[in-house]
């Protein structure tokens, strides 16, 4: 799949909470955010946290932010929204409800 732009969005709250975490962790510069689904018994979840690209992952700057995506859940997360509230990270999709991860 040719994905030519950002296959995910970030709201500002959402950048600026993920450049903190990054500062005060002290995350090194190879990782990047990991965003895609998780299968389960009710139905695929969103999964995010940080990690180390792989051989069959597309990385992607977005806003500043390494975001690190397989190429398996291209499709999936294609059009996502990253957002930020108090209890967490969203994301929202056009064709999914709002969930906190």
């Amino acid at each position: 799949m040719l994905v030519l732009e950002n296959p995910v969005r970030l709201h500002p709250q959402a950048r600026q909470q993920l450049m903190d975490t990054i500062q005060a962790n002290k995350i090194p510069d190879e990782y990047g955010l990991r965003v895609g689904i998780r299968g389960g018994g009710c139905g695929a979840s969103w999964l995010l946290g940080f990690d180390i690209p792989g051989s069959t992952d597309e990385v992607y700057n977005v806003e500043g932010v390494r975001i690190i995506i397989d190429r398996k859940h291209l499709l999936y997360v294609l059009g996502a929204e990253i957002g930020y509230e108090p209890g967490g990270f969203t994301v929202e999709k056009e064709t999914t409800q709002p969930q906190t991860v």
